[in-house]
Protein backbone atom coordinates (compact mmCIF):
# COMPACT_ATOMS: atom_id res chain seq x y z
CA UNK A 1 0.00 0.00 0.00
CA UNK A 2 1.31 3.53 -0.99
CA UNK A 3 -0.04 6.88 -0.30
CA UNK A 4 -0.25 9.82 1.99
CA UNK A 5 0.25 9.20 5.78
CA UNK A 6 -3.17 10.51 6.57
CA UNK A 7 -3.87 9.44 10.14
CA UNK A 8 -1.16 9.02 12.19
CA UNK A 9 -0.99 7.70 15.74
CA UNK A 10 1.72 7.28 18.51
CA UNK A 11 0.87 5.84 22.11
CA UNK A 12 -2.23 6.66 21.97
CA UNK A 13 -3.83 6.02 25.44
CA UNK A 14 -7.41 6.58 27.16
CA UNK A 15 -9.44 6.02 30.06
CA UNK A 16 -13.00 6.17 31.08
CA UNK A 17 -12.60 7.30 35.04
CA UNK A 18 -10.06 5.82 36.81
CA UNK A 19 -9.66 2.78 34.46
CA UNK A 20 -7.21 3.26 31.41
CA UNK A 21 -8.94 1.23 28.36
CA UNK A 22 -6.12 1.94 25.47
CA UNK A 23 -2.59 1.54 26.24
CA UNK A 24 -0.20 3.57 23.92
CA UNK A 25 -1.50 2.84 20.54
CA UNK A 26 0.67 3.07 17.40
CA UNK A 27 -0.88 2.79 13.73
CA UNK A 28 -1.34 4.96 10.49
CA UNK A 29 -3.98 5.26 7.91
CA UNK A 30 -2.79 5.82 4.51
CA UNK A 31 -4.83 7.93 1.66
CA UNK A 32 -7.08 5.27 0.26
CA UNK A 33 -6.56 2.75 2.58
CA UNK A 34 -9.26 0.11 4.45
CA UNK A 35 -7.50 -0.52 8.32
CA UNK A 36 -9.82 -2.87 10.08
CA UNK A 37 -9.67 -3.01 14.43
CA UNK A 38 -11.15 -6.38 15.23
CA UNK A 39 -11.23 -7.93 18.54
CA UNK A 40 -13.89 -9.30 20.87
CA UNK A 41 -15.91 -7.02 23.03
CA UNK A 42 -14.10 -5.27 25.39
CA UNK A 43 -10.59 -5.06 22.96
CA UNK A 44 -10.93 -1.37 22.95
CA UNK A 45 -11.64 -0.93 19.29
CA UNK A 46 -14.76 1.31 19.69
CA UNK A 47 -13.01 3.35 22.30
CA UNK A 48 -10.18 4.33 19.77
CA UNK A 49 -12.34 5.46 17.68
CA UNK A 50 -13.93 7.65 20.25
CA UNK A 51 -10.62 9.15 21.38
CA UNK A 52 -9.30 10.04 17.76
CA UNK A 53 -12.63 11.82 17.60
CA UNK A 54 -11.97 13.55 21.03
CA UNK A 55 -14.82 11.84 22.41
CA UNK A 56 -12.84 10.15 25.68
CA UNK A 57 -13.25 11.85 29.28
CA UNK A 58 -9.46 11.42 28.96
CA UNK A 59 -6.74 10.85 26.27
CA UNK A 60 -2.86 10.63 26.18
CA UNK A 61 -0.84 10.74 23.32
CA UNK A 62 -0.40 12.21 19.94
CA UNK A 63 -2.62 12.70 16.86
CA UNK A 64 -1.85 13.73 13.36
CA UNK A 65 -4.38 14.42 10.34
CA UNK A 66 -2.64 15.53 7.48
CA UNK A 67 0.69 16.39 9.25
CA UNK A 68 -1.49 18.48 11.55
CA UNK A 69 -1.81 18.19 14.94
CA UNK A 70 -5.10 16.56 16.72
CA UNK A 71 -3.81 16.46 20.15
CA UNK A 72 -5.78 19.29 21.43
CA UNK A 73 -8.90 19.33 18.88
CA UNK A 74 -12.17 19.12 20.28
CA UNK A 75 -14.83 17.27 18.23
CA UNK A 76 -16.07 19.84 15.88
CA UNK A 77 -12.85 20.70 15.39
CA UNK A 78 -12.00 16.93 14.75
CA UNK A 79 -15.06 17.06 11.99
CA UNK A 80 -13.95 19.99 10.32
CA UNK A 81 -10.79 19.56 9.69
CA UNK A 82 -12.28 16.25 7.62
CA UNK A 83 -12.77 13.34 10.11
CA UNK A 84 -16.15 11.57 9.86
CA UNK A 85 -17.69 9.58 12.59
CA UNK A 86 -20.40 6.62 12.26
CA UNK A 87 -21.24 5.58 15.56
CA UNK A 88 -22.03 1.73 16.47
CA UNK A 89 -25.29 3.51 18.11
CA UNK A 90 -26.69 5.09 14.75
CA UNK A 91 -27.74 8.53 16.50
CA UNK A 92 -30.12 9.47 12.97
CA UNK A 93 -32.12 12.87 14.04
CA UNK A 94 -35.63 10.74 14.58
CA UNK A 95 -38.28 13.41 14.17
CA UNK A 96 -36.60 14.13 10.72
CA UNK A 97 -37.02 13.31 7.36
CA UNK A 98 -33.98 10.96 5.55
CA UNK A 99 -33.98 13.80 3.36
CA UNK A 100 -33.67 16.30 6.37
CA UNK A 101 -31.10 14.15 7.94
CA UNK A 102 -28.99 14.29 4.86
CA UNK A 103 -29.20 17.80 4.39
CA UNK A 104 -28.94 18.99 7.85
CA UNK A 105 -24.87 17.48 7.06
CA UNK A 106 -24.10 19.06 4.11
CA UNK A 107 -20.67 20.41 3.92
CA UNK A 108 -18.86 22.26 0.71
CA UNK A 109 -16.20 20.18 -1.10
CA UNK A 110 -12.45 19.43 0.07
CA UNK A 111 -9.23 19.81 -1.24
CA UNK A 112 -6.28 17.64 -0.48
CA UNK A 113 -2.97 19.80 0.71
CA UNK A 114 -1.81 19.73 -2.63
CA UNK A 115 -4.93 21.38 -4.06
CA UNK A 116 -6.33 18.40 -5.96
CA UNK A 117 -10.32 18.28 -5.43
CA UNK A 118 -11.34 15.61 -2.64
CA UNK A 119 -13.96 13.04 -3.60
CA UNK A 120 -17.34 14.85 -3.22
CA UNK A 121 -20.99 13.89 -1.91
CA UNK A 122 -24.30 14.85 -2.28
CA UNK A 123 -27.89 13.80 -1.81
CA UNK A 124 -27.71 12.04 -5.73
CA UNK A 125 -24.22 10.51 -4.89
CA UNK A 126 -25.21 8.59 -1.57
CA UNK A 127 -28.64 7.49 -2.36
CA UNK A 128 -26.62 5.83 -5.82
CA UNK A 129 -24.58 4.66 -2.60
CA UNK A 130 -26.83 3.16 -1.05
CA UNK A 131 -30.63 2.68 -3.23
CA UNK A 132 -33.04 2.04 -0.48
CA UNK A 133 -33.23 5.19 1.09
CA UNK A 134 -34.22 6.56 -2.48
CA UNK A 135 -37.79 5.32 -1.76
CA UNK A 136 -37.53 6.68 1.86
CA UNK A 137 -36.37 10.47 1.55
CA UNK A 138 -39.70 11.67 3.42
CA UNK A 139 -39.93 9.19 5.75
CA UNK A 140 -39.03 10.00 9.57
CA UNK A 141 -35.66 8.23 10.30
CA UNK A 142 -37.39 6.83 13.46
CA UNK A 143 -39.73 4.98 11.23
CA UNK A 144 -36.26 3.01 9.49
CA UNK A 145 -35.55 -0.28 10.43
CA UNK A 146 -32.07 -0.65 12.03
CA UNK A 147 -30.56 -1.38 8.82
CA UNK A 148 -31.63 1.04 6.90
CA UNK A 149 -30.97 3.57 9.84
CA UNK A 150 -27.46 2.02 9.39
CA UNK A 151 -27.12 3.27 5.81
CA UNK A 152 -28.53 6.66 6.73
CA UNK A 153 -25.80 7.43 9.31
CA UNK A 154 -23.14 6.71 7.32
CA UNK A 155 -24.81 8.85 4.08
CA UNK A 156 -25.08 11.73 6.29
CA UNK A 157 -21.52 11.40 7.52
CA UNK A 158 -20.17 11.61 3.92
CA UNK A 159 -22.22 14.63 3.20
CA UNK A 160 -20.13 16.00 5.45
CA UNK A 161 -17.38 15.58 2.68
CA UNK A 162 -15.09 13.17 5.25
CA UNK A 163 -11.41 12.24 3.76
CA UNK A 164 -11.22 9.47 6.84
CA UNK A 165 -14.11 7.66 7.82
CA UNK A 166 -14.54 6.32 11.22
CA UNK A 167 -16.71 3.33 11.11
CA UNK A 168 -18.27 1.91 14.44
CA UNK A 169 -19.09 -2.03 13.57
CA UNK A 170 -20.59 -1.48 10.69
CA UNK A 171 -21.98 -4.47 10.35
CA UNK A 172 -23.94 -5.24 13.57
CA UNK A 173 -27.30 -6.01 13.88
CA UNK A 174 -27.78 -5.95 10.18
CA UNK A 175 -29.94 -8.18 8.18
CA UNK A 176 -27.29 -10.24 5.98
CA UNK A 177 -28.08 -8.97 2.32
CA UNK A 178 -27.25 -5.06 4.52
CA UNK A 179 -24.08 -6.34 5.53
CA UNK A 180 -23.06 -7.16 1.83
CA UNK A 181 -24.22 -3.99 0.86
CA UNK A 182 -21.70 -2.20 3.85
CA UNK A 183 -19.53 -4.19 2.45
CA UNK A 184 -19.79 -2.56 -1.01
CA UNK A 185 -20.02 0.98 0.35
CA UNK A 186 -16.76 0.65 1.70
CA UNK A 187 -15.30 -0.69 -1.37
CA UNK A 188 -16.55 2.16 -3.11
CA UNK A 189 -15.24 4.51 -0.59
CA UNK A 190 -12.14 3.41 -1.05
CA UNK A 191 -12.34 3.34 -5.01
CA UNK A 192 -13.06 7.33 -4.54
CA UNK A 193 -10.00 7.41 -2.45
CA UNK A 194 -11.58 8.01 0.84
CA UNK A 195 -9.90 6.39 3.48
CA UNK A 196 -11.45 4.11 5.94
CA UNK A 197 -10.73 2.99 9.84
CA UNK A 198 -13.38 0.19 10.87
CA UNK A 199 -14.37 -1.24 13.83
CA UNK A 200 -15.09 -4.53 13.70
CA UNK A 201 -16.04 -8.02 15.33
CA UNK A 202 -16.69 -9.77 12.26
CA UNK A 203 -13.41 -10.68 11.00
CA UNK A 204 -15.36 -12.29 7.76
CA UNK A 205 -16.37 -8.76 6.99
CA UNK A 206 -13.09 -6.91 8.21
CA UNK A 207 -10.89 -9.34 5.97
CA UNK A 208 -13.28 -8.51 2.50
CA UNK A 209 -12.90 -5.15 2.93
CA UNK A 210 -9.47 -3.95 4.48
CA UNK A 211 -6.04 -3.71 3.67
CA UNK A 212 -5.14 -4.26 7.38
CA UNK A 213 -6.10 -5.23 10.09
CA UNK A 214 -4.98 -4.57 13.61
CA UNK A 215 -5.73 -6.60 15.82
CA UNK A 216 -6.45 -5.45 19.72
CA UNK A 217 -7.17 -7.15 22.93
CA UNK A 218 -7.51 -5.59 26.08
CA UNK A 219 -6.52 -2.06 25.01
CA UNK A 220 -3.44 -2.95 23.32
CA UNK A 221 -2.26 -3.73 19.57
CA UNK A 222 -1.10 -7.30 19.53
CA UNK A 223 -0.16 -7.23 15.77
CA UNK A 224 -0.97 -6.37 12.36
CA UNK A 225 -2.08 -8.58 9.64
CA UNK A 226 -2.78 -8.54 6.11
CA UNK A 227 -5.94 -10.29 5.00
CA UNK A 228 -5.29 -13.35 2.89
Amino acid sequence: MSGMRLLVVQELCAWYGPAQVLHGLNFEVLEGEVVALVGPNGAGKSSTLKALMGLMPRRSGHLWFMGETLDQARPHAVAQRGIGYVPEDRRVFGDLTVLENLQVARQPARRWPNGRQAPYWDVEAVLRLFPPLRALQQRAAHHLSGGEQQMLTVARTLMGQPLLVLLDEPSEGVAPVLVAQMADMVRTLKAHGVSVLLSEQNRHFADAVSDRRLVLAQGVLQSERTPG
